[in-house]
């Protein structure tokens, strides 16, 4: 959620988008065949298991499907450290900053309807945002508007760790930021700021008449076929459930964030899913189409949203509320106890989706991203994530985004 980190690309914690050219992602790229023989499959497994000793991870979820064709599915440690019970692919769990995915598909849908305008100041469409007659709702979606973000406030952090289940308004969250001069003048360059994804959810909501969850539910996860997917008004999370682990604490005590509150995320990373349903999701993302052949957006737009820019980021581009990494399309996530990577690589026809419940980085960065990582190297060779560093701009970003070789300790929680 991010910022927690951009997660930013996907939130969380560190960003690793590389230097990419401005123009649409490479969805016609010659096709690849991966294949997910027993062989392969036995490395995996040997690989992600050495990797989650290391780093000390309780649990990971991981399904890399390949449409039409084998695919590698699999759970290791456990959902919940006081039973043993394994993660399974329709539990819930919270994604952090793949939210985003959902929050900016609400606003480009509303471009599709005629009633945004990309390319329009917020101001036209929202009051009291600073220098909002001069940033753009593009520059919103794809993390230029410069505006600062409020996870990275200090006094919040500490509000944050002093108190996980206070319930947050978006008002209240853009207060914080808009106390904070802006970093660059909009559309100069990128920035994971959780900030604009909040001022996006509004806009949702002040052009449709609707709360942002209706909104939602109405118009993407029931089209989509997301039946478990949701953004919630409170901190309950349904069962079964995956249990998340944090040392985000006053006294960096490891407790379960399971209960914890996500208001602070909202639009920018909320939401509860299923690895089920984010199997469902990120082709659809990708592609722009629904399962039964009609468009979740026009071609136009959904041609906009994959025209990845440069985040000064190695090997990452960022788009509107989507992200490269390696050839990678999709998101990551992360947030106290969570940490969620949900990408499509067209080319091979192959979704990879990872929950890992816990986002104790240390000195490994990102967790998800260290499994991302592990797995496109046996499985993808030719699309392999670089290692993380810090975490991925949510893929994102964490408070920078994504990750890199020698990764800084998390400070602060992404989205």
């Amino acid at each position: 959620m991010t910022r927690y980190r951009m997660a930013p690309l996907l939130a969380a914690a560190s960003l690793l988008l590389g230097l990419l050219s401005a123009g649409p992602a490479p969805a016609a790229a010659a096709p690849h065949r991966v294949d997910i023989d027993p062989a392969v499959a036995e490395k995996l497994d040997d690989a992600i298991t050495a990797a989650m000793r290391e780093a000390s991870i309780p649990g990971v979820g991981i399904g890399l499907w390949i449409d039409g064709d084998d695919s590698y599915v699999r759970a290791f440690g456990t959902a919940d450290k006081a039973t043993g019970i394994p993660i399974k692919t329709d539990m819930y769990t919270r994604i952090g900053s793949v939210t985003k995915t959902f929050a900016v598909t609400g606003v480009l849908q509303l471009v599709d309807d005629g009633k945004v305008r990309l390319d329009a100041p917020v101001s036209t469409y929202l009051d009291g945002v600073p220098g909002g007659a001069h940033i753009t709702v593009r520059q919103l979606a794809e993390m230029r508007s410069g505006l600062y973000n409020y996870t990275e406030d200090p006094r919040w952090m500490a509000a944050l760790k002093a108190d996980p289940y206070h319930a947050w308004t978006p008002r209240e969250l853009l207060d914080i930021a808009f106390r904070h001069p802006a970093d660059f003048p909009p559309g100069t360059r990128w920035e994971y700021s959780n900030t604009n994804t909040v001022l996006l959810g509004l806009l949702v909501e002040k052009i449709s008449g609707q709360p942002l969850h209706t909104y939602l539910e109405q118009h993407v996860f029931e089209p989509a076929g997301l039946d478990a997917t949701s953004l919630p008004t409170g901190a309950a999370i349904p069962s079964p459930y995956i249990h998340g682990y944090t040392n985000l604490t006053p006294d960096g005590a490891a407790v379960d964030a399971s209960s914890f509150n996500p208001s602070w995320g909202w639009a920018a990373g909320a939401v509860i899913s299923t690895m089920d349903d984010l199997h469902a999701w990120v082709p659809i993302l990708v592609s722009g189409k629904l399962p039964d052949g009609d468009r979740l957006l026009e071609p136009g737009t959904q041609a906009e949203r994959l025209r990845m820019l440069p985040t000064g980021q190695h090997e990452v581009g960022y788009g509107l509320g989507i992200s490269e990494i390696d050839g990678w399309i999709g998101h990551t996530g992360e947030l106290p106890g969570y940490e969620t990577v949900a990408f499509r690589l067209p080319q091979a026809r192959a979704t990879l989706v990872i929950v890992v419940n816990t986002d104790t980085d240390g000195k490994f960065g990102n967790l998800s991203s260290l499994i991302a990582s592990t797995v496109t190297k046996i499985a993808t060779p030719d699309n392999a994530w670089s290692p993380p560093q810090e975490a991925h701009p949510e893929v994102v970003p964490e408070p920078s985004a994504p990750s890199a070789p020698t990764p800084a300790p998390k400070t602060t929680p992404s989205g």
